[in-house]
């Protein structure tokens, strides 16, 4: 596997999103890595997950950046000269994304068009790691899914990731920028937006756990899906940013052992010790764009680059749960990216 430390040391960093749930885990490793210079570019746009309290421990280790992807003079001033972007920035909701098709358009393909321009102009051999979804495929044809399965994405959020994705690899063919793009999964872990249940049920689940509350399962609770702890795709956004071996190339993350909705409901209650489930029909608008069972296979970037997810989902929801026993409180505040850096 890669040496990350002598890879990266020396270099320079950008990270959209990066006061985010992934971004500033992304961030951190970074920051432990040593010799690496980060700039973190966020637009804390309320309800995304952006806050500074992320960030606590490493403000002054990172350059902070409040700007919008959208503004082009600012973000070409920043994309030049940096070795490395990291673009995590987008809306993440795809209820969210069929209530306001706009707004996601906006921050899913417009925001990185902006971007990648000003990367064309100001720095076109960068490389670039992009952070997509398994929503580009649909429901699956077949399981696990793989990166020639075809794509149906059910929601405008899956429609904008995969344009995006076209975006980043028609800059890599025709303008030379390092692009890849990685299909994320359902990523849990430290840092992530407890509030809303818009973002992902696993947190929704995980706050529902500790306060003891009713985990209503839709439907029967049967869907299974592949879970990552967030420190497993940081390695994964790191390996894929140092290898040469994936510029131009879209990989899947993914689990090896896929688990039910129900299944992870229990856990959650047996590690907390709190809590109920129950079953509830269907929200017409969530069970539209559904997409069933679905779990991924990540063979095709183990094969590249010898990543594989290591922590298992009990030990990484008891690391969450801890985290969040004693942080929550930042999580719960739907205007928490407006706390102030002392807090």
């Amino acid at each position: 596997m890669l040496d990350l430390y002598n890879v990266y040391k020396g270099c320079s960093v950008l990270i959209t999103g990066g006061a985010g749930f992934i971004g500033s885990n992304l961030a951190r490793s970074l920051i432990a890595l040593g010799g690496v210079k980060v700039s973190i570019v966020d637009s804390f746009i309320p309800d995304q997950g952006g806050s500074l309290f992320n960030l606590q421990g490493i403000e002054h280790q990172v350059e902070l950046h409040r700007v919008d992807l959208r503004d082009a003079p600012a973000i070409s001033h920043l994309v030049s000269g940096v070795d490395y972007v990291f673009n995590l920035a987008g809306n993440v909701s795809h209820l969210e994304s069929m209530l306001n098709p706009q707004l996601d358009l906006e921050l899913n393909c417009v925001a990185h068009l902006t971007l990648l321009e000003a990367i064309r102009q100001y720095n076109p051999h960068v490389k670039i790691v992009f952070t997509s979804t398994r929503q580009v495929y649909g429901k699956p044809l077949y399981l696990p899914v793989d990166e020639q399965h075809r794509l149906a994405p059910l929601d405008v959020n899956g429609i904008n990731k995969l344009a995006a994705e076209h975006y980043h690899l028609l800059y890599h063919r025709i303008y030379g920028t390092r692009a890849v793009c990685l299909r994320l999964t359902n990523t849990y872990g430290p840092r992530q937006l407890l509030c809303h249940d818009r973002q992902g049920f696993i947190p929704w689940f995980i706050r529902g756990a500790m306060e003891g509350k009713v985990l209503e399962l839709f439907g029967d609770g049967k869907q299974r899906r592949d879970l990552n702890y967030v420190d497993d795709v940081v390695e994964a956004l790191l390996l894929t940013g140092a290898s040469e071996a994936t510029d131009g190339e879209i990989y899947n993350l993914g689990a090896p052992d896929p688990i039910s909705v129900a299944e992870l409901a229990a856990e959650l209650i047996s590690l907390t010790g709190r809590g109920q489930i129950r079953a509830v029909p269907f929200p017409r608008e969530r069970q539209l764009i559904d997409i069933g069972n679905f779990y991924s296979s990540y063979s095709k970037i183990e094969s590249a680059i010898g990543w594989r997810p290591h922590t298992s989902l009990r030990t990484g929801l008891a690391l969450t749960i801890d985290y969040y026993k004693k942080h929550g409180q930042h999580y719960l505040d739907p205007h928490a990216h407006l706390l102030s850096r002392s807090n």
